[in-house]
């Protein structure tokens, strides 16, 4: 399937409604493909607005001039929708408020074409949640099997930039939530370095970790929407270096980045299904092919321990940067406290039918961010995830970049167990640490997608983008949707999962 927006672009009839002809494109495609996937909670009433008014504008046309793009429902954009994190609790937060990175799309000449369903609370309300779900969007559902799990929590994000819907959309990640959803749908995704693109206005999980970024059909056009929404904001202190450290993310984009470079393989990531295997042995085969000198990493110290500090840290700074998140919505929003939150969702039954609310009410008991316990865990899970893990292992093995399959293939949505992930990636890694990550497509096992992980130290987002942009040029991995029920409905698979003929009595 071809680059919906960028396409239209180039062929439009008339120049003069380039934004307008692309806009009314994608709000068609919305209209006619989303009904299978629901990945858009709503597309934005304004949108052919906006797209008229930049095709009359006379100013200078930026680099995203007229392309429609979705975002994750819980970043706020002025105008009429809410901005809900998926809850039915803020179906009223209608702020008027554009967060700094929509400003940033508008004034490279995007178009906000909508909002993009979620995993409620990007998946931070229960440790057995459905990726994918929330209680006002519903199901998203995998455009590549329709029975399986799109992962989260940008779930929209990734199902409708997969679609065709739009070239290009915008998740955000605490821990895999950019990078999971892009590799089960089969796009590009990058998880910023914390502090390159601001956080205000958008619903928040943890100031440690939580950050916003790309999600798109290719690395260029990602290297293109990283460029618009990073840098520095006065309002949140962690971008206080970002135009520091912002960088001509395009031109890194080269065919040859992978030449003469040391690149280490995450041996101890896993565990994978031997297809996997078979697809990551292809994909390293691939980066040598281009000049890079691959070295093995077979173990990462106290990694076991990452896991327990960062759940104390996000639960923590859950309560806190929730409370103060809730504190500026719209007095038409009622629960104003996180333990409000949690007696609204008792009080609606849509909200806990299928899954608790565990991960809150474990949050809302946390004592603050002066807590000694808090405090420990977070200097632990940033020392092990950053200065003794990631920086170690580069380091030590003197390479630019780690590697490693993104994920599994996806799962089968589980409304009644929850979420059933074979294996894991690394993203916690990179997560914890709050360094950049970028999965760019590396093939597909049974139809289903598998994304292929760069991982690099703190602002390396240009180096990646140039390493994933080599490998993407090279390995021509092509992935279209199918639509279908589901993987065991199609051929091959659906004939080997049927007696063999002529054996029945």
């Amino acid at each position: 399937m071809p680059a919906l927006a960028l396409v239209l672009a180039l062929t439009a009839a008339d120049p003069a409604t380039i934004a307008e002809t692309n806009t009314r494109a994608a709000i068609a495609r919305v209209e006619k493909v989303d009904p299978q996937i629901h990945a858009v909670l709503a597309l934005d009433p304004t949108a052919m607005a906006q797209a008229r008014a930049l095709d009359r504008s006379r100013v200078a046309r930026g680099p995203l001039f007229g392309v429609p793009i979705l975002i994750k429902d819980n970043i706020e954009t002025a105008g009429p929708l809410p901005t809900t994190a998926g809850s039915m609790a803020l179906l009223a937060s209608v702020t008027g408020r554009d967060a700094p990175l929509v400003a940033r799309l508008r004034a490279s000449g995007a178009v906000i074409l909508g909002k993009t369903n979620l995993s409620e609370w990007a998946n931070m309300r229960s440790s057995a949640s459905i990726s994918g779900w929330s209680a006002v969007g519903g199901q998203t559902r995998n455009p590549y099997a329709l029975d399986r799990d799109p992962c989260g929590s940008s779930s929209g994000s990734g199902a409708a930039v997969a679609a065709g819907l739009t070239d290009a959309a915008i998740g955000t990640e605490t821990d895999g939530s950019i990078t999971c959803p892009a590799s089960l749908n089969g796009i590009v995704g990058l998880k910023p370095t914390v502090g390159l693109v601001s956080r205000t206005h958008i619903v928040p999980i943890s100031h440690s970790q939580d950050t916003a970024g790309p999600m798109a059909r290719d690395v260029r056009t990602a290297a293109l929407l990283l460029a618009a929404i990073a840098g520095s904001d006065p309002a949140d202190p962690a971008t206080a270096t970002a135009d520091a450290h912002k960088a001509d993310y395009l031109a890194a984009l080269k065919p040859d980045a992978l030449k003469g470079v040391r690149i280490g393989v995450l041996r101890f990531v896993g565990p994978w299904s031997p297809p996997v295997d078979a697809l990551f042995a292809h994909a390293l085969d691939v980066l040598r092919a281009q000049g890079a000198t691959l070295v093995d990493i077979a173990a990462m110290k106290d990694r076991d321990k990452i896991g327990p500090a960062e759940f104390t840290v996000l639960l923590t700074e859950l309560k806190a940067d929730l409370n103060a998140y809730l504190a500026t919505l719209p007095k038409s929003v009622a629960p104003r406290t996180l333990a409000e939150l949690i007696a609204f969702d008792k009080a609606h039954p849509r909200e806990l039918a299928l899954f608790g609310q565990d991960s809150f009410e474990k949050a809302q008991a946390t004592r603050g961010l002066s807590d000694p316990a808090y405090l420990a865990a977070r200097d632990l899970s940033l020392r092990l995830a950053g200065h003794d893990g990631i920086d170690a292992m580069l380091a030590a093995n003197n390479v630019v970049a780690l590697v490693a399959p993104t994920m599994p293939p996806a799962w089968k949505i589980d409304a009644v167990n929850g979420d059933q992930i074979a294996g894991g990636g690394p993203a916690d890694i990179a997560a914890v640490a709050g360094y950049p990550h970028l999965t760019v497509p590396m093939g597909a096992v049974g139809g289903l997608p598998v994304g292929l992980s760069f991982i690099g130290p703190a602002w390396s987002e240009a180096r990646l983008l140039g390493l994933g942009y080599a490998y993407e040029q090279a390995a021509e991995v092509h992935l279209t949707p199918t639509f279908a029920a589901s993987v065991e409905s199609v051929a091959p698979i659906a004939a080997l999962l049927a007696p063999l003929p002529g054996t029945r009595r």
